[in-house]
């Protein structure tokens, strides 16, 4: 059922849906990974004795993780993997490329290395990311988060003092189904109980972000920290330079 505040007059005599909800993107949008892959799997490598160029493991790692991408999208879920067996592959694929060839050893570090991505050292939080959040809540909205992102991200979250600021997460590996599929938002709206126009989502991917929510009537905001977007293809209204500029935005949404 809505609540009967999810629409207000507005002082011409229109009826608009007022803000309830706000969905968040995770990775590159309220953090990012702190070293670059090459350089974290090269320190991985050199623990066990290994000494591989960080360049070669990083060309290594895009050749794999598009590979596996294409074969077996969204961790392979809907072909029996899972994040974790999906994850071992691409890093076992990746060291295979760079001469290593031991079953053992390539297990090793890609177990290792599947663990130590749930660890905040290798996550870097945005400056804008805690205040905007806390803003966002104090001013009565809820929050919620989709992404896609393996099983993982609730530990992830958790560790770096973000997981506190929502009330559910939805993985595209625990929804079978990942960004820009607009059925993984029509899951999140079902756990909002409101209507997408209650409901605002912000994230850094144009097509998996912006308009994917957009078609099933979310608020889209992109967020453009780069500007890279700067187009006509996304409105001023919807474009954010960085998050501090969410809460004027989406108070004009709530009055």
């Amino acid at each position: 059922m809505l609540s009967r505040t999810s629409f207000q007059w507005t002082p011409d005599g229109a009826m608009r849906a007022t803000l309830r909800w706000v969905l968040w993107d995770v990775k590159d949008t309220l953090l990012k990974v702190r070293a670059s892959v090459g350089e974290q799997y090269c320190k991985e490598a050199e623990r066990v004795g290994l000494n591989i160029s960080p360049v070669e493991v990083e060309a290594a790692f895009r050749q794999a993780y598009r590979h596996h991408s294409s074969r077996y999208p969204n961790y392979g879920v809907s072909q029996g993997l899972d994040g974790r067996s999906w994850w071992v592959a691409v890093v076992r694929d990746t060291f295979s490329q760079c001469t290593v060839q031991d079953p053992a050893l390539l297990n090793a570090m890609a177990h290792n290395l599947y663990q130590n991505f749930c660890k905040a050292e290798n996550w870097e939080v945005f400056p804008d990311s805690k205040k905007t959040l806390e803003t966002c809540s104090s001013l009565g909205l809820e929050l919620g988060v989709v992404s896609n992102f393996d099983s993982r991200l609730e530990e992830i979250l958790h560790v770096c003092g973000l997981r506190s600021h929502f009330k559910f997460l939805i993985t595209s590996e625990e929804a079978g189904i990942a960004k820009p599929n607009p059925a993984i938002f029509k899951q999140a709206l079902q756990k909002c109980g409101v209507l997408a126009a209650n409901v605002a989502h912000v994230g850094d991917h144009y097509v998996n972000d912006y308009l994917a929510s957009k078609s099933v009537g979310i608020h889209g905001l992109l967020l453009d920290r780069c500007n890279q977007h700067n187009t006509a293809s996304v409105p001023a209204e919807h474009r954010l330079r960085s998050l501090e500029e969410l809460p004027s935005l989406l108070q004009q949404q709530m009055l």
